[in-house]
């Protein structure tokens, strides 16, 4: 169990001003209104040289001596520039270049609006000093007063004796008490001596010295530490750093101490260039304690991501991670990955892009965590693409090709150079009403496997030195478009329907003596039925004749909105498949496939139902289908019941037998007062009996803070079982409280969110099932 306490702190987004003085945040509709409506555009840039500028005045009444002194009574305004400042009285001396006002006083430029007893500004040197002041920085939440007010001769702002605060209400909830506060206005930052942080005007703690952000402008710093306690890790304290090393790089460093494993180190850099962009993550702990008798007492994962665009057509991209051992993301809550995920897949690629052609090399290498053996490393893969439309008549020519190298991590095992072209003919007609598609390809590849001498598996020992496939390709497919007007209880709707036909014919080829290094049986979902193939990959092309029919039907609403949609398909096999994969029994001798069906509407005004099944019509099986009901009748209101079932998705370590699931999940997030939220979440596999998770949290949010309580428990995963497949072995639960409070504007971490909640645990917001492809 684990039990965390986190001060968690943010800034808010820049808000629109409206024509009444008053700045309204979208995410809350907080409002702070100013004392006076305003007297300049808050859009306009500071003038750099506001000195050069004229000083006009009005006044009900004036004296002057010229070239000396003007004095001026009753609703005064002076402007110069876009600077503006109204009182009751003022005097201007004009050899001096000075102002002194009273009374009422209001002071604005482009930047704040300020209120005070009285200002004594210098109109050359462009400072001022206000006394008794309140001030509201324009675009911010932020606003506050101060004994003495100071606008230095860069508009930065020094305040004596003052407050801070992002709380729009005229009492803030929460405060700092400052004995003094420097604003820069260029860095956008607040630099504050001596604090007390004060919650309802009470002080909580104080600060010697602190910076705050005024602006969403990064800026180096530590970030508000967090502090946790598990039976697992004991005490957490960690204390991230933020350096903002340029404009364009900056990095996050991220101590942790762990009483019960020792001092776990995070740093996340990232980079930022004209035609690049990249995202590095290193993690490290040193004698792990907890995990030092499994041999592995120094953990570490790293990752680096990679993107570029150059200007001569070049494209870059790499994603390469590794982690000291599989567990690693069970144990420590990584920005790598995260434990629902069971692989790494380590990517590298050069392409080349021109109109009618593209060329790539690539290299990938997968790890798959909780398995003893590697998938085949892609040492290289160098592939070209080309494709001309309308060659003659009509006909588009198409031609692909690549050259891959499959090599094995260890010694002594098999590896293959696979070489395969594939060029393409067809005929597409293209109307608003219908569609037709011929093709025809031609698919040749050449395999040379280096298979060991002394390999004692079954699969390898059939396998040809050399290998040359050629099979051609046939395929036909056409679609209509329909459409009619109706309508349902008096509103009008518009419904389409399409059907369409696809016919495939591939001849049938023995491939028993070709391994398989990158290919995979396909999901048969309705869009996977009018594929040209059933396996990923080019080591298994199924032998193929068959007719696919399939109809879809939408209904659009007068405001082209979709409403429902609704398809359903088969393909038929006028002849059995051979082709299979060689440690599956995939050979399709049956008349059909499944039946393919979705659907997704809107039943009612605030009901919503999404769902999928594919049906054995042979058998009456159901090979795998999923539904989720919403219920949803405003911002932040949800109940969603879900239901998903997949036979035989893994193997029982133990028992040898094929392990089901068949689940049901509960998750709603209600508000329950006007600032009090609840969400939830439920999970429950009904083959095993038992919960897979639950999370609750309930939060209550104002506009100048927010606090968040939730508990967690999730079937932890855990590679050390007997073989990961073993799943109704493992009950290793993990259960957490977590406390989480904010004070809005007072730091730059995120805010608090029923959103992220919704994402909170195992299974995310409408992304229950993670099987769609």
């Amino acid at each position: 169990m684990r039990f965390q306490l986190a001060l968690a702190c943010c800034c808010l987004p820049f808000a629109a001003w409206s024509q009444e003085g008053q700045v309204v945040v979208p995410d809350n509709q907080c409002i702070v209104r100013l004392p006076v409506p305003l007297m300049v555009d808050p859009n306009a840039p500071m003038e750099e040289d506001a000195s050069r500028e004229p000083v006009t005045v009005r006044a009900d009444r004036s004296e002057a001596i010229a070239g000396e002194t003007a004095r001026f009574r009753g609703d005064v305004k002076l402007t110069q520039g876009n600077r503006a400042i109204t009182a009751d009285s003022a005097e201007v001396r004009q050899q001096e270049q000075k102002v002194q006002a009273n009374g009422n006083l209001v002071y604005q430029d482009p930047a704040i609006t300020i209120t005070a007893e009285d200002l004594n500004a210098d109109l050359t040197r462009y400072n001022a000093t206000l006394n008794q002041a309140q001030y509201w920085l324009h675009g911010q939440q932020v606003h506050g007063d101060a004994g003495q007010l100071q606008i230095t001769g860069d508009n930065d702002l020094v305040l004596l004796g003052s407050s801070f605060t992002t709380c729009p209400s005229e009492v803030p909830d929460w405060e700092l008490k400052a004995e003094k506060i420097v604003i820069d206005s260029s860095e956008e930052w607040g630099r504050i001596y001596n604090a007390q942080v004060r919650l309802f005007d009470t002080p909580v703690f104080y600060v010697p010295y602190m910076t705050v952000p005024v602006s969403d402008k990064r800026k180096t710093g530590f970030l508000f530490p967090s502090i946790s306690t598990s039976t697992k890790n004991g005490v957490d304290i960690t204390a991230p750093f933020y350096w903002n090393i340029a404009p364009n790089y900056d990095l996050t460093l991220s101590p942790q101490v762990m009483s019960s494993r020792g001092v776990w180190l995070g740093a996340e850099g990232r980079y930022l260039q004209r035609d690049s962009a990249g995202l590095i993550n290193l993690e490290y702990i040193g004698n792990d304690r907890l995990d030092s008798l499994n041999g592995r007492p120094d953990r570490w994962a790293y990752s680096w991501e990679h993107s570029a665009r150059l200007d001569n057509g070049w494209r870059l991209h790499a994603d390469i991670a590794d982690i000291s051992d599989d567990n690693y993301f069970n144990d420590f809550d990584s920005a790598i990955s995260t434990s629902t995920d069971n692989q790494l897949s380590r990517v590298g690629e050069a392409a080349y892009f021109q109109k009618e052609w593209n060329f790539a090399a690539r290299v990938q290498d997968i790890k798959v965590l909780g398995e003893a053996e590697s998938p085949f490393q892609v040492l290289p893969q160098l592939s070209f693409q080309y494709h001309r439309p309308d060659v003659s008549r009509g006909l588009d020519f198409a031609f692909g090709t690549e050259l891959t190298r499959f090599a094995s991590q260890g010694n002594n095992q098999l590896e293959a150079i696979r070489w395969h072209m594939e060029p393409t003919l067809s005929l597409p007609f293209q109307t608003p009403a219908a569609s037709l598609l011929g093709e025809v390809k031609l698919m040749q590849t050449f395999y040379q496997q280096d298979v060991p001498d002394n390999t004692t598996n079954p699969l390898e020992q059939n396998l040809d030195d050399f290998v040359s496939r050629t099979l051609p390709q046939l395929r036909l497919h056409g679609q209509i478009n329909l459409e009619r007007r109706l309508s349902f209880r008096g509103q009008p709707l518009r419904q389409t329907l399409e059907p369409q036909a696809q016919y495939l014919y591939i001849p049938h080829e023995d491939q028993s003596d070709i391994g398989v290094y990158d290919t995979a049986l396909l999901q048969d979902d309705y869009s996977g039925l009018f594929r040209d193939r059933r396996f990923s990959g080019l080591d298994r092309i199924a032998d193929a004749n068959q007719l696919t029919l399939g109809v879809a039907t939408r209904i659009f609403d007068d405001g082209n909105d979709e409403r429902l949609r609704f398809a359903l398909g088969q393909i038929f096999y006028l002849s059995d498949s051979e082709v299979s994969l060689p440690d599956q029994s995939n050979q399709i001798q049956q008349s059909s496939s499944a039946l393919a069906m979705e659907l997704d509407m809107q039943a009612a005004r605030n009901w919503f139902l999404a769902g999928s099944l594919q049906l054995d019509t042979n058998s009456g099986i159901t090979n795998k289908s999923e539904l989720t009901l919403d219920y949803r009748p405003g911002r932040d209101k949800l109940v969603q019941l879900s239901h998903r079932y997949v036979p035989e998705l893994a193997i029982d370590a133990d028992t040898g037998e094929s392990v089901d699931i068949n689940q049901f999940g509960l998750r709603t997030t209600w508000p329950l007062t006007d600032n009090t939220y609840l969400v939830g979440n439920y999970y429950y596999d009904a083959n095993l009996n038992r919960s897979v998770e639950t999370f609750a949290g309930i939060q209550w949010e104002s506009c100048c803070w927010a606090i968040r309580l939730s508990y967690d428990r999730h079937l932890n995963t855990n590679y050390s079982d007997s073989g990961f497949t073993n799943i109704s072995q493992r009950n290793d639960f993990d259960t957490s409280w977590s406390l989480t409070f904010e004070l809005k504007g007072l730091g730059s971490s995120g805010p608090l969110g029923v959103s992220d909640m919704l994402d909170a645990g195992l299974f995310n917001y409408r992304r229950p099932y993670y099987l769609r492809n």
